[in-house]
């Protein structure tokens, strides 16, 4: 297996299994929102064109998106400072606390696949995911 078939591999897999498990919630969130709240968390306050572009979507998609984020009290609109015509979008305390019980309603229902494994195997999928932790950090991508 070559290297570009290893990563082929791993997207593959990451999406189908971050899909699986979503569906497998039940939960009528589109995924965008999930998306949003993410880059948002790890990336900062954003302007709505460069979150858009973030997370593959439109911008009047972002615009709807984002005003669904706000009714929810799950994200804001801030002043820029650096640009006064501007405004930034942030997520909220309630729009992490949201995320963070997403991602562990995700892991729940991903546990039964995963409960036959044994320590070897969880070791290579910790060392798996810190390394593309680390590949994909916002610092890591911008270099």
């Amino acid at each position: 297996m070559t290297h570009a078939d290893i990563l082929e591999t791993l997207l593959v897999a990451t999406h189908r299994l971050t899909r699986a498990s979503a569906q497998a919630t039940g939960s009528s969130v589109v995924s965008a929102t999930w998306t949003t709240l993410s880059i948002l968390l790890t990336d900062g306050p954003r302007r709505i064109g460069e979150l858009a572009r973030a997370a593959r979507i439109s911008q009047p998609g972002m615009t709807k998106l984002l005003h669904e984020l706000a009714a929810r009290g799950w994200a804001r609109r801030t002043a820029d400072l650096g640009d006064s015509r501007a405004s930034l979008i942030e997520i909220t305390s309630e729009g992490r606390a949201a995320l963070f019980a997403w991602r562990a309603e995700l892991a729940a229902t991903l546990a039964p696949a995963f409960a036959d494994l044994g320590d070897r195997e969880w070791n290579a999928l910790r060392t798996a995911a810190e390394l593309l932790a680390s590949r994909t950090a916002p610092e890591a991508v911008a270099a």
